[in-house]
C-alpha cells in the first residue's frame, strides 16, 4: 500500500451530520464536515490518551474527542482542552495530521500523505462527468482481497471470455483468442489498452443498444495504484465509460466506487438496472479475486507465467515499482509487529511544515530494499 495518491473515503451522500470513521491503508481516520459543509479529514487518534475522535461530536469547525473532550479542527489544531481551564495555552505538539480534500463526482477523496500541493497526483479525471448526453450512476462495495490483485484483474483482457457471461462466450469459442493490444499510455500516473474482442448481445434493457453478436471495443487502463477506467462502446450509439476508485482498508480488504457514465437510455427510470448489472459483473470479479493465491502480488514476476495479453499487468507493476522508489510503500509487516505498541500516522503534509508530532509516522520501505529483495528471490 502506498502513502501520497488520493482515496476515496466516502460518499457525499454518507457524510452528513456526524463523524465517519474510515479505515485505508490499514489506519483509521474520522472525516466529517465543519459549520460550513467542507469535508476535513484527521489521523483519528487523539494525541492526547488514543482516543478514537470518529466516536466523538462535531461541534463547530471541529471533531471532539470523546475521551477527554479536546476538540481539533480541519487543520488538525487542537482548539480546546477542558481540563486546562478556558484560555489554558494549547501546546503545538498537540495537532493531529489533516489531509487534503476533494470533494468531486459524488465521492469525498483524501490525499493520504505528505507532498506539496504542486507535486501531488490528480484524482483520475471523469470527463464526461456533467456533460449533455451522459448520465451517471454510483455503487459501492467492499470486498476480501487485495486492491493491487483487483486492478490487475481490470488491465486483464483474458479473463472476459471466461469470468463473464455478458462479455464472452464461457470459453466455448474455439476461435478465441487474445487480439494484439493497442497500448495507451497517461504519463506519469498511468497507462492502459484498446483491444477488439468479440462480445455476445446485450441483455435485458440495453438490448436495443447491442442486438447481436460481434466485434466490440474496450479500453481499460489504470490511474496511479488504485484507480481503474474501463470505457465499453458496444455500438456507436451505445457507450459506457466506467470508473473505478479503490480504497485499499489494509492488505487483504477493499472498498470500491464504482461510477458508470452511459451515453444512451439516459431516463432515471434504468438507473437501477444499470446498477444491477454492474453488481452483476463485478460479484462475478468478486469470486475470483478472493480465491487469488497468493493474496498479495508476488514478489517477482517470476512467481506467474507471464503472457502478452498481460502487457498492462506487467506495465502496472513497474508503475508501482517507480513508487518503491520513492519510498512510498508502507513497511505493513513492520507496522504489524508494532501495532499493540505503537499508534501510527500517515504523515500529513504539515509535517513537511512543523516539527514535534505526537504520533511516529507510519513505516515505509526504504527506496531500493524491494529491488534488493525482488533481485535475491529471482536469483533464488
Amino acid at each position: 500500500m502506498y502513502i501520497n495518491f488520493w482515496y476515496p473515503m466516502a460518499t457525499a451522500e454518507e457524510l452528513a451530520d456526524k463523524p465517519l470513521k474510515v479505515r485505508a491503508l490499514g489506519q483509521d481516520f474520522v472525516v466529517f464536515r465543519d459549520s460550513e459543509g467542507k469535508a476535513q479529514c484527521l489521523a483519528n487518534v487523539c494525541t492526547h490518551r488514543g482516543g478514537s475522535l470518529a466516536g466523538g461530536k462535531i461541534k463547530g469547525d471541529c471533531i471532539e474527542c470523546p475521551y477527554h473532550g479536546w476538540q481539533f479542527d480541519g487543520r488538525g489544531q487542537c482548539q480546546r482542552i477542558p481540563s486546562l481551564g478556558k484560555g489554558g495555552k494549547i501546546p503545538a505538539r498537540t495537532r493531529v495530521d489533516a489531509y487534503p480534500v476533494e470533494e468531486k463526482y459524488g465521492l469525498v477523496f483524501a490525499f493520504l500523505g505528505d507532498l506539496p500541493e504542486g507535486e501531488r497526483p490528480p484524482v483520475m479525471e471523469v470527463g464526461e462527468w456533467g456533460k449533455e448526453g451522459w448520465r451517471p450512476t454510483l455503487q459501492h462495495y467492499q470486498i476480501k482481497g487485495n486492491y493491487e490483485r483487483s486492478i490487475e484483474n481490470g488491465l486483464d483482457p483474458a479473463h472476459n471470455e471466461f469470468v463473464h457471461d455478458t462479455h464472452g462466450f464461457g470459453g466455448e469459442d474455439d476461435e478465441y483468442k487474445v487480439n494484439d493490444l493497442r497500448i495507451e499510455t497517461t504519463p506519469p500516473w498511468g497507462q492502459g489498452f484498446w483491444h477488439t474482442f468479440n462480445a455476445p448481445p446485450l441483455p435485458g434493457q440495453f438490448k436495443e443498444g447491442r442486438k447481436e453478436a460481434g466485434t466490440m471495443d474496450v479500453g481499460t487502463g489504470h490511474h496511479g495504484p488504485n484507480m481503474v477506467w474501463t470505457f465499453i462502446h458496444p455500438s456507436p450509439e451505445l457507450w459506457f465509460h466506467q470508473y473505478l476508485f479503490e480504497r485499499p482498508i489494509d492488505d487483504e480488504n477493499i472498498q470500491l466506487y464504482l461510477l458508470c457514465m452511459r451515453s444512451s437510455f439516459l431516463d432515471a427510470k434504468h438507473d437501477a438496472y444499470m446498477i444491477e448489472r454492474n453488481q452483476y459483473v463485478a460479484n462475478q470479479d468478486v469470486v475470483i479475486i478472493q480465491d487469488l493465491q497468493p493474496v498479495l502480488t508476488p514478489d517477482t514476476n517470476t512467481r506467474e507465467f507471464m503472457v502478452p495479453a498481460d502487457k498492462v499487468i506487467l506495465m502496472y507493476r513497474e508503475k508501482l515499482r517507480e513508487w518503491d522508489a520513492q519510498g512510498w510503500r508502507i513497511d505493513t509487516a513492520k507496522v504489524e509487529a508494532t501495532r499493540k505498541r505503537v499508534a501510527y500516522a500517515i504523515p500529513s503534509p504539515g509535517r513537511r511544515e512543523h516539527k514535534g508530532w505526537v504520533l511516529d509516522e507510519i513505516p515505509r520501505i526504504e527506496p531500493g530494499e524491494q529491488a534488493a529483495s525482488d533481485k535475491l528471490q529471482a536469483a533464488s
